[in-house]
């Protein structure tokens, strides 16, 4: 550091004179802006920056599990037919929207008309046996009034009274004892007949009621031609072309139930005693917006051993169609209805290297804050650690750096 130039020695004062003008003299002159290395200004000369500053707020947000999972249809079927035939036609393609009971495709129907045809003949044919109208549906009868087993009742009466007659006839001495063993053998045989008869009525109501069925299933199989939504839905995919052969069970399209949907959630652990049947569900999809409502429908009895996650399951409206089965979903359920929060600006967030910080104003200065974040609520942004309630945050901080002087605009 020089020497004041009131202290230096005559002498020693000369030489320096001659040998350092310029900075003898500066040092003398005590200009400050001449100090060797000095900086000009120092910090009354530093840059003040005008930062907008927010005060973190305290409010009140439902508690929740955030999970992600998939959206997946109520109902899922693979359709095919109960018959074999030739597919005549398709009704519906790709994206197709079905009630229940819209026909789905159909196959040739002749050969099963044709079944139908000789069916009601052979059920005809059964109803004339036992003297019923051909063309009629009742098909009760009563077997006592069939023509057979009035025949051999009638028969078995006439043996009957031949029978009684010669046994008074035998105990009068009046015939022999063969025509009495004779009038016994014929009311057997007549006996026999009338029991025979009347099994054979038993048997043909049997065939009526065989027949009967024959006919309603070949109806049956007619109706079954064609192919009908087992439930609401929309087409998934198609699987067949009109003109091929079809095998019974074969799938011909691809039925899925789109509203309501299930979402299939997994629940870490730690969370999983929170959660419980009939909680709400906020649910948003990859390349939308929107938030979608759901409720907690039915969750699993056990804790998975594999990835120590319960497995929930929510339904959720889709009444317009608007969310797809098989898309990726993120889902917040609220397991408590109201609990205190601290909000700030979302753009007052600042992300370093996977580090979540914030910028507050103390003392003029910049000063960072490392936070943990949470939920986010429209622009709002909840903090869950590192800052309190009315910190004044800076709420666009840009490339400010700690450190830097601010000034909070008026």
């Amino acid at each position: 550091m020089p020497l004041p130039c009131d202290l230096l020695p005559p002498r020693r004062a000369s030489l320096i004179l001659l040998l350092f003008p310029a900075a003898v003299a500066a040092a003398c002159s005590g200009d400050p802006s001449a100090k060797p290395g000095g900086a000009a200004g120092g910090k009354a000369g530093e840059e003040v920056r005008v930062v907008r500053v927010e005060p973190a707020a305290e409010a009140v947000l439902p508690r929740v599990v955030s999970v992600t999972g998939t959206l997946a249809a109520e109902e899922q079927a693979a359709v095919g037919m109960k018959v074999a035939g030739r597919l005549s036609g398709l009704a519906v393609d790709l994206g197709s929207h079905v009630a229940a009971g819209d026909e789905l495709a159909r196959v040739v129907s002749t050969d099963f008309e044709l079944r139908v045809r000789q069916a009601e003949a052979a059920l005809q044919q059964a109803r004339s046996r036992l003297g019923l109208d051909v063309d009629g549906e009742q098909d009760a009868v009563d077997p006592e009034q069939t023509s057979l087993v009035r025949q051999a009742r009638a028969v078995l009466e006439e043996a009957t009274l031949t029978r009684d007659r010669a046994r008074r006839l035998f105990e009068q001495e009046l015939v022999a004892r063969a025509d009495l063993d004779a009038a016994e053998a014929a009311w057997q045989v007549a006996d026999g007949r009338h029991q025979d008869a009347y099994e054979e009525i038993l048997n043909r109501r049997a065939v009526l009621a065989q027949r009967r069925s024959e006919l309603e299933l070949a109806r049956q199989q007619l109706r079954d031609t064609v192919l009908r939504a087992p439930f609401d839905g929309a087409v998934r995919e198609r699987h067949a072309s009109p003109g091929e052969f079809i095998s019974p069970g074969q799938a011909i399209v691809t039925l899925v139930r789109v509203h309501p949907l299930r979402l299939k959630l997994a629940v870490p652990e730690r969370e999983a005693a929170g959660v419980k049947q009939g909680q709400t569900v906020g649910i948003t999809v990859e390349g939308s917006g929107a938030v979608h409502e759901g409720r907690v429908a039915r969750l699993s009895p056990a804790i998975d051993e594999g990835s120590r996650t319960l497995m929930v399951e929510a339904e959720v409206p889709n009444l317009g169609g608007a969310l797809r089965p098989g898309s990726f979903a993120s889902a917040e359920i609220v397991v408590e209805s109201g609990r205190p929060a601290v909000l700030v600006p979302a753009s007052a967030i600042v992300t370093f290297a996977g580090i979540e910080k914030v910028i507050l104003v103390e003392d003029g200065r910049a000063v960072e804050k490392r936070v943990r974040t949470g939920r986010r609520a429209g622009g709002q942004v909840e903090i869950l650690e590192g800052i309190a309630a009315g910190a004044p945050v800076v709420a666009e901080p840009g490339n400010l750096a700690a450190g830097q002087a601010v000034r909070v605009a008026g």
